[in-house]
């Protein structure tokens, strides 16, 4: 990350007095430059294409939700592979842009809080899809979040979660994003009631390369 879009990370989530705010405010600042998002690619998210190569799912009907969307790229990549997807996002502004950039989509863009989303939401999805929506939120909102995104699954659904990775001792100062450690990884079984049936600890092909968790959960 630039040192001048880190800055401004900084400097938004620092001002933020619930630790959420900020992501409105980034997207509203940004005023349609993707450049200004620092974690818009405009592509899909490359460990979640893998993940699709390699598994190559059956999707179709599917009911799936993204968390955390952005600007769409990875529930797009979800609608190719015949999910059925409704995408979500804290930042109004952030799906408007989803609308804008996809009018003739399939996936249902929704604004919605993680911590509040509507009733038939919890337990209600066959495939939930969260990559670097909770790594972002401030270490007090963590525990909640991660109960947040197991509660999204339905009985007899599954989870893929993407995101950095560290260790108990490896700091976290400096702006988002703050990488999860195993400990926290493992409150989505301890307190998610959601089985693990697969963790992969890599290092990606970034430049320097990112060490990244991908897990699959599973709702028996």
């Amino acid at each position: 990350m630039p040192e001048e879009t880190r800055e401004r990370v900084r400097r938004l989530a620092a001002s933020s007095t619930d630790g959420m705010s900020w992501f409105e405010d980034l997207y509203r600042e940004a005023d349609g430059d993707v450049a200004q998002v620092p974690w818009a690619d405009r592509r899909p998210n490359r460990n979640l294409v893998s993940w699709l190569d390699r598994e190559k799912p059956k999707g179709r009907g599917i009911k799936t939700l993204v968390v955390g969307c952005g600007l769409g790229d990875d529930a797009e990549l979800l609608a190719r592979w015949q999910f059925d997807v409704t995408a979500f996002d804290l930042s109004p502004t952030a799906i408007d842009w989803c609308r804008r950039r996809y009018p003739s989509t399939s996936v249902k863009y929704v604004q919605s809080d993680l911590f509040n989303p509507p009733g038939e939401w919890i337990g209600g999805w066959n495939f939930v899809f969260e990559a670097y929506t909770v790594q972002p939120l401030p270490m007090s909102l963590r525990e909640r979040a991660l109960d947040a995104v197991a509660r999204l699954v339905a009985p007899g659904g599954r989870l893929l979660f993407i995101c950095r990775g560290r260790e108990e001792y490896d700091p976290t100062d400096g702006p988002p994003p703050w990488p999860l450690t195993y400990a926290d990884m493992s409150r989505l079984s301890e307190v998610g009631g959601l089985r693990a049936t697969s963790f992969e600890d890599y290092l990606d092909d970034e430049e320097p390369p990112v060490r990244r968790f991908r897990a699959v959960y599973h709702r028996d």
